[in-house]
Parts: C-alpha cells; structure tokens; sequence
C-alpha cells in the first residue's frame, strides 16, 4: 500500500518542489499552504507522515505539534524550518517531532528520513518548558552548526557517551552544558573537571575522591567529581591529557558502573552520564601510547566536532551581536559594528575561535566611546591581537601569501615556540594530519558537497574520499538549489 505524505508549507516553490520529489519517490502526495487544513486532515485518519515547516500564515507548527502528538501519537512529523537556531531544533525535538531540517534542505536526505519514519515510527513523549527560547547556549545558523543541533537533538533524551573535539577556544563546555540543561538529567548537577588544570598525581583523587588517610595531606575524606555528579553529567575536559592510570580506573568505571574512593574498599554505585572533549587526535596518542584504545571507544559512542570559528565565518554577525546583549547586561555602553568592520572579521581567521571573538568585542565595548565600532578600529584591534605573527598576515585582507610561504611561516613560529628545545617527535605526520582536514572540508565546501567533484578536485579516488572523510570525521553539508 502507498504511503501518503502530507505537506504543508506556505512557500508555492517548495510545496512543487516536495510534491515532485516525493511523488518520484513512490509516495501519494497531499499539499497544503495552512496548518488548518493540515490539521483536518490529520484529526480526520488521514496521512502516514507530516512534513511541515514551522512557520505558517494561521498557527506556527511548534503550536500544533502537541495536538498532533495526542490525537495520533504514532504518525510521524517532520519538521523544516529557515529559522535554524538552536532553539529551533531543540524545541522540534520536544515537541515530538521525528526529526528537524533546516532550510535549505537536501532532498535525497529529506527521502532518506521519509522511509526510515515509515519503515520504524518513533514515538516520542512529549516535554517541554515553554520558556524554551528564553536564552541562547549555542549561536550560529551555519550549516555547520546545524549538523550539531539536529545531533544534540537527538541526544537530549539519551544518556549516550559523547566526545566533543575542536580546537581550544570553539565552545565544547558550552555543548556540554547545554546538552545537560535540555536533557533529561537537566535537574540533576552538571560538573565540570579539567584534566590539564589539575596535577597529575591528584587527578585520581579530583575524580573518585579519597580517604581520611589516604595519602600524605590527606587530613579528612574528601568527595569526587564523580560524586558530585551523581544524577547529572560530568564533564571531562582535555581527556587527552589524563594520565594512564586514571585513564585505566575511569576504563573501569565506564565498564562497571561503580568505583572506589583512593584509599577505599567498598564500590560505590555511579550514575551519571559522561561527556569528554579534546582538542587532541586521541589516534594519534593511541598510537604513542599515551591514551587506552579500549577507553577512546567507550568515550567515543558519539562523536562531535565543533568547526573552528574560521570556518564557520558567516555565523559571526550573530556571535558579535549575542556578545554585544551580553556585555550590556554587565554594564558595557552599547554599540554596533558597522558592515565593513563585520566583513573584517569574517575574514579574520580567529587562532583562538569564538572565546577570542568575545574577548574583542568586549574590549572594544570596553575603550571605544563610539557607538558606531569601524573597520578602521578592527583592524587596529586585530593587528594588536597578533602583533607581526603570520596569522595576521595570511588573515587580514590587506596582504596575500602563498600556502607555501603560509606553512613555512607556520611552521617558523612553531619551532620558535619551543626555545632552544625541540617539539616532540611525530611532527611530520602530525602536519599532514592537521592539513588533511581543513583540504578535504575546503574541497566539500567549494563543490558544495558533491564528492565526486571534490575527489575530481583533489585528484583521489572517490572512494578513498569517503574513507577519509569518515577517518576524519569531516561534515558533509550538501545544497539544494531547488529547495
């Protein structure tokens, strides 16, 4: 029997658009531009799936996802919006939606989604905290912020391991709180522990606690984070810096569910949903035996990568004015960064990401009397930032170098940062690593993800392509023209 979709959307474009491609696909078709109709049809039996976009002239989607949900639990709705924030995928996701697509969409996925709802439907409890949009954790309507939204939506009702990677500075503590504060453990405590912050010798203590005795110093018991985390998520920040005894003792809490005070005997029971991050190749430190293969898996049941700020440039209007709102709420005068001084930054390559981002804005909140902040004072700014570094010189709009004479002045201050000692060894690959990534993302990106021409563009194999793209953990963001 045929399954019947039905669409609601006000845009007559995409309402063609869907009414063809789903038709192609074998599937009856039923349009609507109004949530009205589309409930009539829904209260009356009809349909097997909804697509609909959030928006509409008579009741926003996000209204009526609850009737839907109570009248037929079973029938699954899929959302799109342009709005693509955030928020906006959270709160499809607890409203019940089977899943969320931002706008513009790709129709081979929109498809893929479509048959895998028909072929397993999800049903979904309802919950929500109508003060939803009060508050923005993540900011940014890039494609690549949206790939970590439509994940973390989809993680909010799991207790899945998660390993956030990036670079120093790109938001991985905020990913983490916010995937606690909309969870289901979002009432239980969220506890945060650095690993490169705390001596090595009393990591184990930091995490498991320790006895009145336990070791020199060591006058009263003293609770863990792990403790302290219990019903609630805890944090391990760079985990690639735990040392390998730590490293085996959490091995066996993830293994067991229990642990064991330093100095203790008796396993205590341990509830609490774990989130790492890094801005390490862990594979890398495998393979110098510094980090337990065993453990990398059992952290790594959910991968997320969090793109450096460089390359999500098209999200920082929305970054700068978040930081403005939040700079004015502490007290700082008010101000506006003009379109030129925006397009400065945008192509600014930020080494430090979105925290050096906030650091600018407040300091330019902070001197500049001027309500109206020039491209003029960024770029003063900015050149401050960095003084005469080769960042700047590849950043800023005003000079141009070869990425040969980019990587040699790379690769110049790099050896210069060590003094008379040398970096450690392993370097040759470590570059080729660090290069790969950004090559094949630049390649994606550029052919908008078409990998047949990106691997015609590097000059691989298709298939080697998608081994490397899968290796690497590279996000696909494909474009839809017609959609």
């Amino acid at each position: 029997m045929t399954a019947t979709i039905l669409v609601a959307d006000d845009d007559a474009a995409i309402r063609t658009v869907l009414n063809q491609a789903l038709s192609r696909a074998g599937y009856d078709v039923r349009i609507t531009s109004n949530a009205a109709t589309l409930w009539r049809w829904i209260s009356a039996g009809e349909g097997d799936l909804v697509v609909t976009d959030v928006v509409m002239p008579d009741e926003n989607a996000f209204d009526l996802l609850p009737r839907i949900k109570k009248a037929r639990p079973d029938l699954p709705v899929l959302v799109m919006s342009a709005q693509n924030t955030f928020m906006t995928a959270i709160k499809a996701s607890e409203k019940g939606a089977y899943d969320y697509l931002p706008k513009p969409f790709d129709l081979t996925e929109l498809i893929a989604i479509i048959g895998r709802a028909l072929s397993e439907p999800k049903k979904r409890p309802a919950r929500l905290d109508d003060d939803m949009q009060d508050g923005m954790p993540l900011v940014g309507r890039s494609a690549a912020m949206q790939e970590i939204y439509r994940v973390l939506a989809r993680l909010m009702q799991t207790d899945l391991t998660l390993m956030i990677t990036g670079e120093s500075g790109t938001g991985k503590e905020l990913v983490a709180k916010a995937l606690h504060d909309y969870g289901k453990r979002r009432n239980g405590p969220f506890v945060a522990i650095n690993m490169a912050a705390i001596p090595r010798d009393l990591i184990e203590s930091e995490l498991f606690g320790h006895e009145k005795g336990a070791f020199t110093g060591a006058q009263t018991r003293s609770t863990g984070r792990f403790e302290q985390a219990e019903g609630g998520t805890l944090f391990l920040d760079e985990i690639g810096d735990m040392p390998m005894d730590a490293q085996t003792r959490l091995l066996r809490v993830l293994q067991q569910g229990e642990y064991t005070t330093v100095g203790g005997r008796t396993p205590i029971r341990t509830d609490v949903r774990i989130v790492a991050a890094t801005n390490k190749d862990l594979k890398q430190s495998i393979n110098q035996g510094l980090f337990r293969e065993d453990l990398y898996y059992r952290l790594n049941v959910v991968p997320l990568r969090l793109p450096p700020l460089r390359d999500r440039a098209e999200d920082i209007p929305d970054l700068v004015r978040h930081f403005i709102q939040q700079g004015e709420k502490e007290g700082l005068d008010s101000k506006r960064f003009d379109h030129e001084a925006l397009e400065v930054m945008k192509s600014y390559p930020w080494p430090g990401n979105v925290r050096e981002l906030e650091n600018v804005v407040r300091r330019l909140m902070a001197l500049y009397p001027q309500d109206v902040i020039a491209r003029e004072i960024v770029e003063q700014e900015l050149r401050a930032d960095v003084a005469d570094s080769p960042i700047a010189k590849v950043g800023m709009p005003s000079g141009s170098m070869t990425i040969s004479q980019a990587v040699e002045e790379n690769m110049r201050t790099y050896f210069a940062s060590f003094g008379d000692a040398l970096p450690p060894s392993g370097l040759y690959d470590r570059v080729l690593t660090e290069m790969e990534y950004p090559l094949i993302l630049a390649a994606l990106t550029a052919t908008r993800g078409n990998q047949i021409k990106a691997a015609d563009l590097l000059g691989l194999n298709r298939n080697t392509l998608r081994k490397k793209i899968r290796e690497l953990g590279v996000s696909v963001y494909r474009s839809s023209r017609s959609a």
